[in-house]
């Protein structure tokens, strides 16, 4: 094992897998095109927006197809109900009281930036959440932090779900406390 993997796990930056070691995918793509890791503090809002609405999407749509759905049209319709301002924007209201300091500043970051656009299908209120909530996202990621994102997507995913009577993903208890804790080492 490389010294830098062994001091991802350690550090809690590098998302583990039971028998395998990996790293996030940040890191991969830094490594393999030899770039240097750009702090995310130091990012621009809207970078770290652009970053979040990325991994969101793409989180969004392996849960939907790992839960079963093959058909694109399938997925392109359920993938909006999850993707869309007005959902993200709940999925932020069930986790906000989870967020530490740090997550909540960054989250406020991305809510007040002047945007010049805004989709004809949300509210201005719901797309400065969205966006508010894509720049954290944005930030975990850029921080290698993917399980704290995974946590807080799920966490806001099970919400909504609940609320609208879908079907849960069926995690445990065991899972929430992982990441609950993995965010205090990590903070």
């Amino acid at each position: 094992m490389k010294e830098k993997e062994l001091n991802g796990i350690l550090s809690g930056n590098g998302p583990v897998k039971a028998d395998t070691m990996e790293t996030d995918i940040l890191s991969d793509v830094i490594d393999e095109f030899g770039l240097t890791r750009k702090d995310a503090n130091a990012m621009p809002a809207l970078v770290l927006a652009y970053l979040g609405d990325c991994i969101y999407e793409l989180v969004i749509r392996s849960l939907l197809v790992e839960r079963g759905l093959s058909h694109v049209s399938e997925l392109n319709k359920a993938a909006v109900g999850y993707v869309k301002a007005s959902a993200q924007c709940g999925m932020f209201r069930a986790v906000e009281s989870e967020l530490d300091e740090e997550e909540t500043a960054v989250f406020k970051r991305g809510r007040n930036v002047k945007s010049s656009s805004c989709p004809k299908n949300a509210s201005v209120t719901d797309y400065h959440t969205a966006t508010g909530y894509e720049a954290l996202l944005g930030y975990l990621y850029a921080k290698g932090r993917t399980g704290r994102l995974l946590y807080l997507v799920r966490r806001g995913i099970e919400s909504s779900e609940s609320d609208s009577g879908q079907k849960s993903s069926g995690a445990d208890e065991k899972k929430d406390d992982h990441f609950k804790k993995e965010t205090d080492i990590k903070a």
